[in-house]
């Protein structure tokens, strides 16, 4: 069951959001969240699909009896082939109502390349290179070339062998996502500013300390 005109007027004052914001996080118009608010049109239920996700990727937390509420920490995972495009799109939704720093540590892309499908890498791309005021930042092992995004939005570099792990890390907006490659792909992300500011000193260290590739 979808959720409620009440909770969807109870989560935008939570998160202290016109009805523009959210048309602008959804791709909803602002004339037809005005309509879905006040009852006058009954919504598709994709619609409502939408809506709410865009809400509980900020934060918010759904109940029954038009319950609602703020959750502090949120952790999600992503599993397998799907999953890991999921988590693809958690990442596109973010960066795109808050465009700032991608920062990527500890990868080796040709794992990335074999759980992504070739029409979903290039989809991923390009529409990472159309977010303006985005910028990637991405540590691989040192003398790694194999590179899947490009220079007009991503900046690699080479870290210390002696540093590189096997569990890649990505920070965007207040998220923290840990990648695990073993049979399938698993993605925990923590939606958590403390953490997600922690890791990103830990990062900037060792970005200052890494080699630019020749």
């Amino acid at each position: 069951m979808g959720i409620t005109t009440a909770q969807i007027r109870g989560a935008r004052g939570l998160l202290d959001w016109s009805q523009s914001e959210l048309s602008r996080r959804t791709g909803v118009s602002t004339t037809s969240i005005g309509n879905i608010e006040s009852g006058n049109t009954q919504p598709r239920e994709s619609t409502l699909k939408v809506i709410q996700s865009a809400f509980e990727d900020s934060g918010i937390e759904f109940g029954p009896n038009n319950a609602i509420s703020i959750k502090s920490d949120i952790v999600k995972t992503f599993k397998g082939k799907e999953g890991f495009w999921s988590f693809y799109e958690d990442l596109f939704r973010t960066v795109s109502a808050e465009p700032g720093e991608v920062l990527v540590s500890n990868v080796d892309e040709r794992e990335f390349e074999k759980w992504l499908d070739k029409d979903n890498l290039q989809t991923h791309v390009g529409r990472m290179q159309k977010i303006e005021g985005l910028t990637y930042k991405i540590l691989v092992k040192h003398g790694d070339d194999h590179y899947l995004a490009t220079s007009d939005y991503c900046e690699y570099r080479w870290m210390p062998g002696k540093q590189f792990a096997s569990a890649p890390f990505y920070l965007y907006g207040n998220k923290l996502a840990i990648v695990l490659f073993s049979n399938e792909p698993y993605v925990m992300v923590i939606d958590n500013h403390v953490v997600a500011e922690a890791y990103k000193i830990q990062f900037k260290a060792l970005w200052d300390l890494a080699e630019k590739p020749k």
